[in-house]
């Protein structure tokens, strides 16, 4: 009963400084007539409040939002089952979470065995260790590493992942490294989870890279970068304060979100980097209920 006391003030809160209203939190956020999603939140984005205000308070808030299913980059020192726990009485579902790559290296037992305690659909790695400018052998040992850790993960019935960062499009011949890499990695064991950001920053084309590999990618963070910013760089980095309210910077959402329905994208991700992330994730929501493709 305190639990659900809690999470309904958080809600009220939230609801009253965002313009949302107590009708639209009780649904699915982030869905409309032409984006179904399901969207859910990279819980990175409110790495500030979790730090600031604890666990439970900032799951309430995630809960605030509407939010239905989340994707983890931590459990923040709480064993996976307690963790799971603390989700599902705010009524949050783990359907992913990223793994360290030196963990997916090392520990695939581990791995796998925290996967099925989180109930989790789709594990993965968002940044694969290199050194300076991402090369052939980075991209052979990522390949090695995603494909064993993708086999056994897919005994379980969980499907692995790599978030491209952006420093995988090294060149190479007439394409880049993150093609060889995409064609390495067995389709049967590893899908791709695309970073709509981190395409744009580097100056590629997320609609054209959808359509080059259909199929291939399972899950997409939504992330928009903001007008003006150069692109161009495979530095795997940027200000994130460049991080903008989804539909107010450089990405062409319609477009994008038209293509990754058409090829098969499973779960979309919220993903604000931004110092005022907990402020824009309501913001991007609402885009998303009413963008029309």
């Amino acid at each position: 009963m305190k639990s659900k006391f809690l999470i309904s003030f958080a809600a009220i809160a939230l609801i009253a400084g965002s313009g949302m209203d107590l009708q639209a939190a009780k649904k699915s956020a982030g869905v409309g007539k032409s984006f179904k999603g399901p969207v859910g939140l990279q819980l990175y984005s409110l790495r500030g409040e979790f730090t600031a205000y604890g666990v439970p308070r900032t799951l309430d808030k995630v809960a605030a939002y509407g939010i239905k299913n989340v994707e983890l980059y931590t459990t923040f020192k709480h064993k996976p089952a307690v963790f799971r726990k603390m989700l599902e009485e705010r009524g949050l579902t783990a359907v992913s979470s990223h793994f360290p790559f030196k963990r997916l290296r090392d520990d695939v037992a581990g791995v796998v065995a925290d996967a099925k305690a989180l109930g989790i659909k789709y594990a993965g790695c968002a940044w694969a260790a290199h050194k300076d400018e991402w090369d052939m052998q980075e991209t052979k040992e990522a390949t090695r590493v995603f494909n064993k850790v993708g086999e056994a993960l897919a005994k379980e019935g969980i499907t692995f992942f790599y978030h491209l960062h952006g420093f995988e499009f090294e060149p190479h011949g007439k394409e880049t490294l993150a093609d060889v890499l995409i064609r390495q990695c067995k389709p049967e064991f590893v899908s791709f989870q695309m970073d709509v950001l981190w395409i744009v920053f580097p100056g590629k084309d997320p609609v054209a890279l959808l359509k080059k590999y259909p199929n291939r990618w399972k899950l997409m963070h939504v992330k928009d970068l903001k007008k003006g910013v150069e692109t161009g760089s495979l530095a795997g980095k940027t200000d994130v304060k460049n991080d903008v309210t989804i539909g107010s910077g450089q990405v062409d959402w319609k477009a994008v979100l038209k293509t990754a329905k058409q090829v098969g994208v499973e779960q979309y991700f919220l993903e604000d980097e931004s110092p005022w992330a907990a402020d824009q994730i309501a913001q991007s929501l609402k885009y998303l209920a009413k963008v029309k493709f």
